[in-house]
């Protein structure tokens, strides 16, 4: 029961994500990007699935209620940068409101640890934008302190992997395009930090855990 609630919820959220991914104006404007049914499509469906796995992974309902939000997050902002090189603050801003509100809803003993990652994933990824201002914008430097909020220590899961899989891509670019040209092409760096918001969400504790007492130790 709980995993079809999960998928009906899922598409009905990626319904709703798929609809925010079309409809937001091109850098204010009011000119909004014409409609793409296949990949809105394909939006619900991803949706859907990570509702499904996030319930699955995750017990208790403080931490299946950050996975589902965030999920429900990190979709569009994925989409929207890369259409349009952008990561809105009117999506970051409520986010990070949700992230605190459902904390002190479930578990209100927890909020400064949340309060703590969020600061922490803000100011490393601050450090990276002011030493190279072209490869990252303020919008990443507030997405990764709203995946702090939401994943608490496992923000750093997200950060590698977003970082890992963006400098893995940006190798293939340079090798395909050759060095000058390679460094020239932009590449945004939202999905990547919302591909590791979805690592961190279905593993990130797990990668913690095995990180802490198997390689540290």
């Amino acid at each position: 029961m709980a995993y079809a609630l999960a998928a009906v919820l899922g598409c009905l959220v990626g319904a709703w994500l798929a609809v925010v991914a079309d409809r937001l104006p091109r850098h204010e404007s009011l000119v909004a990007r014409p409609r793409r049914t296949p990949r809105n499509i394909a939006i619900v469906v991803f949706a859907a699935a990570l509702a499904i796995a996030t319930v699955a992974v995750r017990s208790g309902a403080h931490d299946i209620a950050l996975g589902l939000a965030l999920g429900a997050v990190l979709i569009p902002v994925a989409v929207i940068d890369f259409d349009f090189r952008l990561i809105p603050n009117r999506i970051t801003g409520p986010a990070a409101l949700a992230a605190v509100v459902i904390g002190l809803a479930t578990r209100p003993s927890g909020v400064p640890a949340q309060l703590i990652a969020g600061a922490a994933g803000f100011a490393f990824l601050l450090v990276f934008a002011l030493a190279y201002p072209r490869g990252l914008g303020m919008g990443d430097v507030k997405l990764a302190g709203v995946l702090g909020l939401f994943l608490g220590r496992s923000v750093a899961v997200a950060l590698v992997v977003g970082i890992v899989a963006a400098a893995v891509l940006g190798v293939g670019v340079i090798a395909r395009l050759g060095v000058s040209r390679g460094r020239k092409t932009a590449v945004p760096f939202g999905p990547f930090l919302a591909l590791g918001g979805v690592v961190a969400i279905l593993a990130g504790p797990q990668i913690v855990h095995w990180y802490l007492h198997s390689v540290v130790r």
